[in-house]
Parts: C-alpha cells; structure tokens; sequence
C-alpha cells in the first residue's frame, strides 16, 4: 500500500514535469519552414529508427591510470528502438563502480500518508479558475488547438493548474510522435551493473518535504508563476517534435557531429521556477537551489569514484556533458583529463 501511495503523493505535490529530464531541442536552423519538394509537397517526416542501436561512444574522464567512462543519454528516443551497446557491456563489466546520473529527489516519508485525504483536486487551480482565466489571452489561442489534438473533448482539463497540463500535453505529444522517455537506457545500464556486481553510488540531491500535509493544503490555495510553463512547452510542441525526432535518430545511430548541434530550450527551467513560486518553494528555498546542489554532489561523488578505483562507469544526460558549464567540463577544469568519442 505505502509503495503505492508515496509515488502519487510526490507526483501530485510536486508537479513531476517541472523535473523532467526531458528537454526539447530547438530546431537547427534549416528547420525554420517545412520543407518541399520540387512539385510542392511535404518532404515526408522523419521516419524513426527501430530495432537495436548502439547510441554515442563513451566520454572519458581520467586522473592517472584511474579511468571514469560517461555514457551520454538523450531524451526523447524512439519508442520502437532496443539501446544495446557490446562496448559498454564490456566496459560496465571491468569497471568496480557505477555512478548514476545526477538528479534530484522530492520525499515525503512515512509523514505522507496524512496528506492523502488533501490530495482530491491538487492538480485544479485555486478557486475554480480554469486556463482561460489563468492564460494570457494569446497563449491561450495557441492552447486550443494543441487540446483538440492531443485532449479531444476532455474538458476536465480546462481547470487543471497550467504546470500540470504542460506535463501530460508534452507526454502525450512525444507518444503520438513515436517517442518515448528515453529511461529504459538508463533501466538497462543498471541491470548490467547489478548482473556485473559493480558497487552502486547514488548521488542524487534529497529534499525532504516539511509537513507534507500542510504543504499539500498550502498548494491547493496557493497561485503558481506557471503561464510560462505551458507556453514554452507550446512552443516547443509548435516547431520541435520533428527536430526531436531527427535527433533521437542521431543518438540511436551514435551520429556525433549531428549529436553537437543539438540546443536545449529554456521549457524545463520554466516549470521548475513554476514549482519554486508557489507555496512549496517559498517553504522550501532549497528548491530554487536544487539544480545547482545536485550538480555539485554529484561532481564530488565523481571525483571520489575516480580516486578510489581503476575504473567507474556513468551516466549523464548528454546536454550536461556538452554544457560549458555542466559536471564534465566542472571536472575538467579541476584538472582531469577529459578525451571525447572518436
């Protein structure tokens, strides 16, 4: 019972999609106008990539002859598509240590149960108001069309908080694209980990939830700066979901140089800010500061993996290996030596 509930209490007080992993890339941009042909029709869509894929080569990261191997994940990928790589089965198989991704993680503990009975309508707007109210007039054109594509008649969701909608519209745009959310490389690098005996370290930022049941009742009063959330997921659905598609291509097929254009928009950061101006971040100002703190742990967690053993294999998003400012270019500038894919 407690499995259960748990799970729905945090996806319910914490607007899941503000922490998703995954972002839409801008268009590259030859991708400005649909394409045509000579004779004036479309150039059909993207046609996604099935069967087994290898995925891009591995980073490496090293101090000495201690070696630490990142595996970069992308999201979304193609939904019919089997990830198997021979050359990271074999790497996870000599490697004495697994480092997971960076991340964070919203808990409730045992004290979550008593916010159940508050959960009925968590994820309405506060007195009754529905999108036309809460949505600047012209986001809210840009709305209806989208509902009518992906919603149908569902009118239960006109009175749904726009942070909350942002999430299931996204969801339900990558399914009807033939995309998935990319989780099961992730699922399937642990497995390899739990079969080859690594030692398991997870670095993810914790944050505990004060009185889960009066952050509950706190929620459902209390106004959100979400309006952005759903209008950059908006845009993204707009112009994005065949860039998206040709880039799930190029990560499948390990296709480097297409894999360095790609350019993450500001949609994800736009529902985190949602969350953390509500009740819950002004409660709890870590919040605000969570992207940043689970970055650093998971750095200084990297660093000890690599001065304890010969070898340690990672994952991490791949739009954190090719940021500037991200954990691999952090551990670079520390003074280890970081070799890319050939």
């Amino acid at each position: 019972m407690f499995k259960r509930v748990l799970p729905v209490l945090t996806l319910c007080l914490l607007g899941l999609p503000a922490w998703a992993q995954t972002e839409a890339p801008a268009p590259p941009p030859a991708a400005a106008a649909a394409p045509t042909l000579d004779n004036g029709e479309a150039v059909p869509q993207t046609i996604l990539v099935s069967g087994s894929r290898p995925g891009p080569g591995l980073w490496k990261v090293s101090k000495g002859d201690h070696v630490m191997w990142v595996f970069g994940t992308y999201a979304p990928l193609p939904a019919k598509m089997e990830w198997r790589s021979g050359k990271v089965e074999k790497i996870i198989a000599s490697s004495q240590e697994y480092l997971k991704a960076p991340g964070v993680s919203i808990e409730v503990g045992w004290g979550g149960l008593a916010a159940v009975p508050f959960l009925i309508g968590i994820k309405k707007n506060p007195d009754g108001a529905e999108l036309k109210d809460v949505l600047p007039p012209d986001v809210y054109a840009r709305w209806l069309p989208l509902k009518a594509k992906y919603f149908g008649d569902d009118s239960g969701v006109e009175r749904e908080r726009p942070t909350f909608v942002a999430g299931e519209l996204y969801s339900r745009a990558l399914k009807q694209a033939g995309l998935s959310s990319g989780d099961e490389v992730r699922i399937k690098v642990g497995k390899l980990a739990e079969q080859y005996k690594l030692k398991v370290t997870d670095a993810t930022y914790r944050i505990a939830i004060k009185d889960p049941g009066k952050a509950a009742r706190e929620f459902k009063k209390s106004a959100m700066d979400d309006a952005p959330c759903l209008l950059k997921t908006i845009e993204s659905l707009d112009t994005d979901v065949e860039a998206m598609r040709a880039y799930a291509n190029a990560w499948a097929n390990g296709e480097l140089d297409e894999i360095r254009k790609l350019n993450f928009d500001d949609r994800a950061n736009a529902c985190i800010h949602a969350l953390s101006s509500g009740s819950l971040g002004k409660n709890q100002p870590e919040l605000k500061t969570a992207q940043a703190s689970s970055l650093a742990l998971w750095v200084a967690a990297a660093e000890q993996a690599i001065a304890t053993n010969p070898s340690t294999f990672t994952v991490v998003h791949i739009k954190e290996i090719l940021n500037p400012k991200g954990v691999i270019a952090t551990l670079q500038a520390k003074g280890y030596t970081v070799e890319q894919p050939k």
